[in-house]
């Protein structure tokens, strides 16, 4: 005899990933235009039906269970899957303007992937793309221009800020030379204002390191070519490392950076249908990269 199938919802499982990803119910509820009781309500739903504790609450921070991390990852490829197919018979729909802020760092490697899916599975949007410094992209006066920004940010969400993934930030260098060992250690790096260097130089400064900055590039292009004649070295996400490039194993000299969010920010809180779907394209496509 066949058993009977227990679907699960997936506006749970989108809710199960947004309550994580923004780091408390109220957020999470902000995002999906529902009450917080609603959200409660919901989770609670998708625990009994999975017959797993998912969530631990502590004061105003939520925390995965082993049995809620197994099925937020889960979560994730569902609703990846789900989102694509959508994408795909909905978008002649959708129609408008939009102009999208992303880091300089991103433009390499987004564009052509993600933003570039949407565009095909979007026709009917008109999409313009700036990229620049996060610090530029959000500052007062300017992040009004954009409909939707992707910025990175440091551990905790910024304001308004949806946090999309988690990346770690790791050292990156020539595949066939090692600056690495040279001291002090030359470094490859953004302008002020660009969170991997300002994360790069305080971790070697905590840790007493000896470092030069020998190029300041705007671009990852150029950091790309100045890494690749054995320059220097210099701080990437590692979903944005070149394959040119390699990533440099953790020592003595060259400390764990830690992790960089990756932040989603709307212009308004009642968001065009298009920058919705913008948005979650993104987010499903930094998700399976």
């Amino acid at each position: 005899m066949q058993l009977p199938h227990r679907n699960l919802p997936t506006e749970w499982l989108r809710t199960l990933v947004t309550v994580i990803d923004t780091g408390g119910f109220t957020q999470a509820g902000e995002l999906l235009a529902r009450s917080q009781p609603a959200i409660s309500l919901q989770m609670k739903q998708l625990e009994e039906r999975l017959g797993r504790q998912l969530l631990l609450r502590s004061g105003r921070s939520v925390n995965l269970t082993e049995s809620g991390q197994r099925v937020y990852e889960q979560a994730r490829k569902i609703l990846a899957l789900n989102d694509e197919l959508v994408f795909e018979f909905s978008g002649a729909s959708v129609t408008g303007k939009l102009h999208l802020g992303i880091p300089s760092e991103f433009a390499s490697t987004l564009l052509p992937r993600i933003i570039g899916n949407f565009s095909q599975s979007y026709p009917d949007v008109a999409l313009q793309v700036t990229s620049d410094l996060s610090r530029n992209l959000l500052a007062r006066g300017r992040r009004e221009n954009f409909d939707l920004i992707l910025a990175l940010q440091e551990e905790e969400a910024d304001g308004d800020g949806q946090v999309v993934i988690r990346d770690d930030l790791v050292w990156v260098g020539s595949q066939k030379h090692s600056a690495q060992l040279l001291k002090p250690l030359p470094l490859v790096l953004a302008p002020e204002g660009c969170i991997y260097r300002k994360r790069a130089e305080a971790v070697l400064g905590n840790a007493g390191i000896e470092s030069r900055n020998v190029f300041t590039i705007p671009d990852l292009n150029g950091i790309q070519s100045a890494l690749e004649a054995g320059l220097g070295i210099t701080a990437l996400t590692r979903s944005t490392v070149p394959e040119s490039l390699r990533i440099l194993r953790n020592s003595r000299q060259l400390p764990k950076l830690g992790e960089i969010c990756i932040g989603l920010h709307f212009k308004s809180r009642r968001p065009s249908e298009a920058a919705i779907r913008l948005a979650e394209h993104l987010q499903s496509g930094l998700n399976i990269a």
